[in-house]
């Protein structure tokens, strides 16, 4: 077993988890990446087709863990293919997850330097932002799990103020016509929202910590829906605000279009700062989440204390992090590691579920 009962958590916990983690960098590219990909306005199509994609996933990782009860995927894999193929895969995946923590603390590092600290070193951002990182899983899942209780409901409420703020720019011809383009182009962009979605994997982590793991599926339902309405709402407004041609020339479309207007007569008059807020405090819980799963990864994988990996793993984060030259490079960053995730999580968790069931394995 890895967790004491004092490390289990409740379905909601595990919900609220697995929505922090999904929201992250996509709120603020998702409306770019995607529409590149198509130049269409139906890019919302996609973004449901995405998360409709990710809820299937999601459940075949469930189902996954639910046959080895109490147990990570670091921790099963082995008796599924094997003590070393399931060791080298266990690896690969703690370091896609230090990967992600990486591109995670880069990309906040560049937006609060552009939009909120300019000038400020790109160290002298991220080095705070990951010690109060290693502070907080140094606790466990459960200080984890309460942290983020804390952070979801004022994301809702803050993101929900701030965009209906925009519907004085909207414009509903912005996303007409309907399939102008026909359904081809749409298909072809599920690949880039499918991406959005990353952190459906963390499932495969989550289950082992649940209190009722057979409420997992409902978590994984749950929590993807959730997050296909944050997206979906987020790309109709900023594509409705900004049009399809406004949106591909711009970096970080969702801050532009929270600066494309004020409100005169309150004592705030720009909202960008708003919407940085959460942003921000969604960045750290991926980043927490993702440091947290790769360091149990390494102390499973190795079967010592987690503590002394925690720390370990810091400078490699850091390194990682700050490797890319510019935003080009960062976004090839967070290209590769997309992509990787779509091999890892997309395509390996089926056959492991099929080998698994065909070797009758269950603990």
């Amino acid at each position: 077993m890895i967790a004491s009962p004092k490390d289990k958590i409740s379905a909601p916990q595990a919900t609220v988890i697995l929505i922090n983690y999904m929201l992250a960098a996509g709120i603020l590219t998702l409306p770019r990446t995607s529409v590149e990909k198509i130049n269409s306005p139906d890019v919302w199509i996609t973004v449901i087709l995405g998360g409709v994609i990710a809820m299937i996933a999601g459940v075949i990782m469930v189902k996954l863990s639910q046959r080895y009860s109490g147990k990570t995927f670091y921790q099963y894999s082995h008796e599924i293919i094997g003590k070393w193929i399931g060791g080298v895969l266990g690896f690969i995946v703690v370091i896609y997850f230090f990967t992600l923590s990486a591109y995670e603390v880069r990309v906040l590092a560049e937006v609060t330097s552009l939009f909120l600290l300019e000038g400020t070193p790109l160290w002298a951002i991220i080095m705070p932002f990951m010690w109060i990182g290693l502070y907080l899983i140094a606790g466990g899942i459960n200080p984890i799990a309460r942290l983020f209780e804390l952070i979801l409901p004022i994301t809702v409420v803050i993101f929900l103020l701030v965009i209906s703020m925009s519907f004085g720019i909207f414009e509903i011809d912005n996303l007409r016509p309907v399939l102008g383009s026909g359904i081809m182009p749409v298909l072809k962009g599920v690949k880039s929202t499918v991406l959005a979605y990353l952190g459906i994997e963390i499932m495969l982590i989550l289950v082992a910590f649940m209190s009722k793991p057979n409420q997992a599926v409902k978590v994984v339902l749950a929590g993807t829906a959730i997050s296909i309405g944050f997206y979906l709402i987020t790309v109709v407004m900023v594509i409705g605000a900004l049009s399809v041609t406004g949106v591909v020339s711009k970096t970080w479309p969702s801050i532009d279009l929270i600066r494309s207007f004020e409100i005169t007569g309150l004592i705030f008059e720009r909202f960008e700062s708003f919407l940085l807020t959460i942003w921000i405090m969604q960045i750290f819980t991926t980043f927490t989440i993702s440091y947290y799963a790769a360091a149990l990864g390494m102390a499973q994988l190795f079967k010592k204390k987690i503590t002394p990996f925690i720390f370990g793993l810091l400078p490699v984060i850091y390194i990682i992090g700050m490797s890319p030259q510019n935003i080009n490079d960062l976004f090839r960053l967070g290209d590769l590691v997309g992509y990787a995730a779509l091999f890892l999580f997309g395509v390996m968790p089926l056959p492991m579920l099929l080998i698994s069931k065909w070797r009758g394995g269950k603990a």
